[in-house]
């Protein structure tokens, strides 16, 4: 005679799922994740005491912070995702089993004492933290259950921590030839493109196409970066011109026909960052440990203002918001900047700085010549 089965439950392969109807909820469907049927049977007992906690008295269900990580991947729309799943697997050891209500410093202090103590810095730790304000956010703000409940009643404050700032390392000439010869081609040319425009990582990532302006009265063209990937300052963004110089003209020319709507793509996508691992094993082969990809942008800004271009000059190339800044300028306006970057290319010791992918097809990131 076959085993009549348990009310409440159904067996699929070797796992018992709940399949219930609760009077004034509504049905419930899940898996116990059990195999025998008293475990799954217990499993519901707790269940129907959290929907009654729930219901009855308003109880919030407990939640962990890495089922509200889960939730904050699989939903998030980000160009720096990755970043923070990087993040996030950092944190998991100390926090991810920790529901998300006992998430604070007090509980963020030993993660924080030991990324100190691995000689992070301020700036590093905070972008960790940074992870952990959104998804408490979200938790407290956006994300509900089916009773209507948020999944946080309040949210704790994350401090940023202090620090020294890190100081900005200008690559010399040399420097600059040592390095990018030991970059892979696809990344040796977004780094040599980085120190003719001044574009941040992420506007370099992101770059496309149709951002292209041609100006055939000047017989070249520009860029011009949208309000969204401008880093502002106080939450102020606008868009933001990048003139091209001779050496970021032969970048360019040689990325056409690579991808239709990437300008700088790796493997069919633009890349979620330029820090990544062929960055840091090249400055570890340099010698350069210590330069950041931002390094690049300083390295633009400090050449603008060794060739005697104008504070002015030098705030608009490097997109700073100011009061005057505009995208609506005048072809002599442009042409102005363009000298201004074209002077980066004049140099007393040495005909050319680096020049790469002239030709589509070349193999290998090549540099015109050493400069000592």
């Amino acid at each position: 005679m076959p085993k009549k089965p348990v009310p409440g439950f159904i067996l699929r392969g070797n796992v018992w799922h709940i399949q219930k109807v609760i009077k004034g909820v509504g049905r419930l469907r899940e898996s116990t994740g059990e195999r025998e049927i008293e475990r799954a049977e217990a499993y519901l007992a707790r269940r129907l005491a959290e929907i009654e906690r729930q219901v009855i008295h308003g109880v919030r269900p407990v939640r962990t912070f890495r089922e509200a990580a889960i939730k904050y991947l699989n939903e998030a729309e980000k160009k720096s995702l990755s970043r923070d799943a990087a993040s996030l697997a950092l944190l998991d050891p100390y926090i991810g089993r920790l529901p998300i209500d006992q998430v604070h410093m007090g509980t963020l202090e030993p993660f924080i004492k030991d990324r100190r103590a691995a000689g992070k810095s301020a700036g590093t730790i905070n972008r960790d933290l940074a992870v952990v304000r959104n998804i408490l956010n979200l938790a407290a703000r956006l994300w509900r259950d089916g009773f209507g409940q948020t999944w946080l009643e309040s949210v704790p404050m994350i401090l940023p921590v202090k620090g020294p700032k890190r100081k900005p390392y200008p690559l010399s000439w040399e420097e600059q030839g040592r390095l990018f010869k030991l970059l892979p081609e696809y990344l040796g040319n977004m780094a040599l493109f980085a120190v003719n425009t001044g574009c941040r990582e992420q506007e370099i990532c992101q770059l496309r196409w149709d951002w292209e302006e041609k100006l055939p009265a000047l017989g070249t063209s520009v860029f011009i970066l949208p309000e969204w990937i401008v880093k502002g300052q106080e939450g102020k963004t606008v868009e933001r011109i990048v003139p091209l110089n001779k050496v970021a003209k032969s970048v360019i020319e040689g990325q056409r026909g690579l991808h239709p709507e990437w300008v700088f793509p790796y493997k069919g996508k633009p890349l979620d960052r330029m820090n990544n691992r062929a960055w840091r094993t090249a400055r570890k082969e340099a010698g350069l440990e210590q330069v950041r990809v931002h390094d690049l942008r300083h390295t633009f800004g400090r050449r603008l203002r060794s060739t005697e271009v104008s504070l002015e000059d030098r705030q608009d190339l490097l997109g700073h918001v100011s009061g005057r800044i505009t995208t609506h300028y005048s072809t002599a306006e442009i042409r102005n900047l363009i000298d201004a970057v074209e002077k980066l290319c004049e140099r007393d010791r040495a005909p050319e700085l680096t020049l790469i992918n002239l030709n589509k097809g070349a193999k290998e990131v090549r540099a015109a010549q050493d400069f000592v």
